[in-house]
């Protein structure tokens, strides 16, 4: 793992510019975006389309070859909705493709290259032309989809659910399970008497949790220089990594 060796005020303008770039180039491009969002490299998140709102603590993570794509493609000018609610995690790659309606509640955690989307886009044999309909897609609260998984058209999956790796969901999963495989069937149930802890309880805070790791930094980079950091951008040695 290679050190941080910025020093704290070189790391605090980075973060500065970061949230910068997302209020003046990621933010106009939703109906909303709501306080204390997290986008990691930004620039590698793409939003497009009508009617996209997405809720407070948003985590994004973009990466060069895995950006995050959140886009409405309506069959009409102005049509088509995405509604991304409190708490949730955008992993590299996590696509949400939108024909008519996506609706994600809080806490939802999508994992690396997750596929979410409420049409075909195609029909089977006029590949030429949408097909004539599309089916809404709801994640309730604090479903977990994990890596690479994709949910499709009319799926409605119950809150605290999890989806493993690479299932295809093609039908509603009830809350409070785990599905896998393709299709994804139920593979195991969760108890829904034992204590949950989600990401709203994470975010409880936001205001103080970013004092925190503000603090953390302080303290973690205080010995950092800034020509120490220039040299271990020039001349990387073997004790800049641990």
């Amino acid at each position: 793992m290679h050190k941080d060796l910025r020093p704290y005020w070189v790391k605090k303008a980075y973060l500065d510019f970061r949230r910068w770039y997302t209020n003046y180039f990621l933010a106009p491009r939703c109906e909303s975006l709501g306080p204390y969002h997290t986008v990691m490299k930004p620039w590698y998140v793409n939003i497009s389309g009508p009617n996209i709102r997405i809720g407070r603590c948003l985590t994004a993570i973009g990466e060069p070859q895995h950006r995050v794509e959140v886009g409405v493609w309506g069959r009409e000018e102005g049509r088509g909705r995405i509604e991304i609610g409190d708490y949730c995690l955008l992993s590299p790659g996590a696509r949400i493709s939108a024909a008519e309606e996506i609706r994600i509640g809080d806490g939802v955690m999508l994992a690396n290259g997750v596929y979410i989307t409420d049409s075909d886009w195609h029909g089977i044999y006029d590949r030429s032309q949408r097909p004539e309909q599309d089916f809404p897609v709801r994640i309730e609260d604090n479903v977990w989809l994990g890596d690479h998984a994709t949910v499709l058209k009319g799926v409605t999956i119950g809150e605290n659910s999890v989806v493993a790796a690479r299932a295809v969901v093609v039908s509603d999963v009830p809350p409070n399970v785990i599905v896998a495989g393709n299709p994804a069937t139920v593979v195991k149930e969760l108890d829904p008497e034992r204590e949950m802890i989600t990401r709203a309880d994470y975010f409880a805070d936001p205001a103080g949790l970013e004092k925190f790791f503000d603090q953390v930094d302080k303290e973690v980079l205080a010995d950092n220089s800034l020509w120490g950091w220039l040299r271990s951008l020039l001349f990387p040695r073997r004790g800049d990594f641990s």
